[in-house]
């Protein structure tokens, strides 16, 4: 879920409407009493919630970056799987002598941390995943480049390909039912969005460590 504010300013707007609001139903209950002050709270909240939800806007297609040379260029796009074995085979079998790959981490952090736009601890874990496969990827001769991105994977995508013009797609999720990222169809919805092929891998990341599956969705 992506902040629906686009500047601080917004934010700081909202935050005097709720103020206000609040404010307006404690004047309508002490003047005319609860069923009064709940009214007044329908009204305000149903206002306020199209006022944040804002005009219906048309998926923008995505900007691609331009190509000038012949190089092979690989985007992989992974989270908490980002260190897999299984990933990592996939994209050594892949990257060609002189591939340019790089590794985007989209940075995953809870709903209430990310309305209030503190991103700093999620994005630090990001960064210490993906230095340990940058590292592991570098340890199996693929000289790969990364960067923390976007909380959305499809944005995340959208941002890297601004200034990476990749010639294929490697996107990591954990197995079907612990992950958010194939319930939320970030598959499906990237191999409609870029024209490069995509490919999926799945890490078990259980598996891999030789531990029993935990319950719960994640990316």
């Amino acid at each position: 879920m992506r902040n629906p504010f686009r500047s601080e300013a917004e934010a700081f707007s909202f935050v005097i409407i709720c103020v206000v609001l609040f404010a307006l139903v404690a004047v309508a209950g002490i003047l005319f009493g609860g069923w009064a002050a709940l009214g007044v709270f329908l009204v305000l909240a149903v206002g306020l919630a199209i006022y944040i939800k804002g005009p219906p806007k048309e998926q923008e297609r995505p900007v691609l970056a331009r190509r000038s040379d012949d190089q092979h260029r690989i985007l992989v796009v992974a989270n908490e799987t980002v260190a897999g074995r299984a990933l990592r085979g996939e994209v050594v079998s892949r990257a060609r002598q002189g591939s340019d790959v790089l590794v985007v981490c989209p940075a995953l952090n809870s709903l209430l941390r990310h309305w209030a736009s503190d991103e700093d601890g999620a994005r630090a874990k990001a960064q210490a995943r993906l230095d340990e496969s940058l590292s592991a990827l570098a340890g199996e001769g693929v000289e790969a480049r990364g960067e923390v991105g976007d909380a959305d994977p499809i944005q995340a995508m959208d941002d890297a390909l601004r200034t990476f013009g990749a010639d294929e797609i490697v996107i990591s999720t954990h197995p079907p039912g612990r992950s958010n990222w194939l319930e939320k169809q970030v598959i499906a919805r990237a191999s409609e969005r870029y024209p490069v092929p995509i490919t999926h891998v799945v890490v078990d990341l259980e598996l891999e460590r030789g531990a029993p599956a935990a319950g719960g969705a994640a990316s």
